[in-house]
């Protein structure tokens, strides 16, 4: 059974070690079994809460994108995209924003923690904070609901907003779902092995304490800044203790075990802190001496990240589009010329009203066009010899025989016997070809 595993990286800042040991490499690890199907978005919009500064956000989009792919991130397999190029996600926002209760929303801890920092100061209890910070668990719902993620891996801190985005699609399907489950509930994954590295002063690696090591500096860079690694002041010769020094926490989170093992006993036999913190900048140099390579390559061929963005925004869409079109027909945002209820309850049969139209060319050959309910064309067939094959073509796509849709850019065709047989026209972009696709197969679907 396939899994899929749903990733956003808020776009505020740019990556450093402790985003590499903790996050970045094991999603990547992760992406490549073969029973994942593994979602990682640049969570831009999710950035807009926290930065208000457009030169920021535009460059750690940038960074980030260039980060994943040097990293070795594999967008054959994975599902790379930013959030802002999926306007599901926001459509979604909405629609789960009406089910949400406030009361809910009452109780998320990043809006509750500045509520008691403003009351501790005296200020009102709401001042200074947004509706985008209040109503981020449901951004985050939308994110994770509309690709029915299975598994959400989170920092012990975001726990709280998966269990959201569950009461959030409970909720939903309950109302909407009559009898079906709309959302898969997702689940929270800790990682309890993966590496907390310490920062430069010892606490936890952050930009916030701004103690971090670069991931992608120059060499000069990164020795300067394992340089102010802080250490005990025992000198050389004297024996070191491993496991409370900083130092040894972050090689081994880079190192084979024989290489921890070596470097434990070469501390213990009076190794000076200076040899150390050269063995660690090396270390990290084999690491990602190639990875920063190929980062600064596509840093500086932007219009390359662009393209694997959108071809993975294209992808996502693919799943996105006619999901959001199943939740808008379940909430009652329905088109008037879409199959309504009778009288009865009863259902008109689905692609009742698409037609098949045959004509003859002026050249004596004959084909067929297919008209959705609307009249809109959806196919056009290639020319036959004469009227009976083009009939029996007719008959075999109203017959229920298995679709064999080819896309073609903004356009499709349908395959039959590994011949072409129909084509639709070109569509204005491929959200618009891939809902064509859907009224296709609806009006041909086998009639109850």
């Amino acid at each position: 059974m396939t899994t899929r595993i749903l990733t956003g990286i808020t776009t505020t800042g740019t990556p450093h070690l402790g985003n590499y040991a903790g996050a970045i490499r094991p999603a990547i690890v992760a992406s490549r079994a073969a029973d994942a199907d593994s979602f990682y978005f640049l969570a831009d919009y999710h950035a807009l809460i926290k930065c208000d500064e457009p030169a920021r956000i535009q460059r750690s989009r940038l960074e980030i994108a260039a980060t994943w792919l040097a990293l070795g991130l594999d967008t054959n397999k994975a599902t790379f995209y930013r959030q802002s190029d999926i306007p599901e996600i926001t459509e979604l926002c909405w629609l789960l924003t009406c089910v949400a209760g406030k009361g809910l929303l009452n109780r998320a801890h990043a809006y509750k923690a500045s509520v008691d920092k403003n009351v501790e100061q005296g200020e009102d209890p709401d001042a200074g904070i947004t509706m985008g910070l209040f109503s981020y668990p449901v951004l985050m719902a939308a994110d994770i609901l509309l690709f029915n993620a299975h598994k959400v891996p989170v920092g012990r801190d975001q726990i709280q907003h998966v269990e959201m985005a569950r009461d959030i699609a409970q909720r939903f399907n309950h109302l909407f779902g009559n009898g079906k489950e709309l959302f898969t509930l997702p689940e929270a994954v800790i990682e309890e092995d993966v590496a907390t590295l310490p920062g430069l002063d010892g606490r936890k690696m952050s930009k916030s304490y701004d103690n971090t090591i670069p991931l992608f500096g120059s060499a000069k860079q990164l020795k300067e800044a394992v340089a102010r690694v802080v250490t005990d002041s025992r000198l050389p010769g004297e024996p070191k203790d491993p496991d409370s020094a900083h130092l040894f926490t972050l090689y081994q989170a880079f190192a084979a075990p024989t290489q921890q093992a070596d470097f434990r006993a070469e501390l213990v036999a009076g190794m000076a802190w200076g040899e150390a913190k050269q063995r660690l900048c090396q270390l990290l140099e084999a690491e990602l001496g190639e990875a920063r390579e190929r980062y600064h390559a596509l840093i500086a061929r932007p219009a390359d990240l662009e393209d694997i963005l959108m071809a993975g925004a294209a992808k996502a869409r693919k799943i996105a589009t006619p999901f959001l079109g199943e939740l808008r027909e379940a909430v009652g945002l329905r088109s008037f010329r879409s199959q309504t209820a009778n009288a009865t309850g009863e259902k008109k049969k689905a692609g009742k009203s698409a037609r098949f139209v045959s004509f003859r060319e002026d050249d004596g050959s004959f084909r067929f066009r297919l008209l959705d309910a609307a009249g809109e064309q959806l196919l056009l067939s290639a020319p036959f010899a004469d009227g009976k094959a083009a009939g029996q073509v007719c008959k075999r796509l109203q017959a229920g025989d298995a679709l064999e849709v080819r896309e073609q850019g903004v356009s499709f065709g349908i395959w039959l016997d590994g011949e072409c047989v129909a084509s639709s026209p070109e569509f204005a972009d491929t959200a618009a070809r891939d809902a064509a696709i859907v009224r296709l197969r609806e009006a041909l679907a086998p009639q109850e």
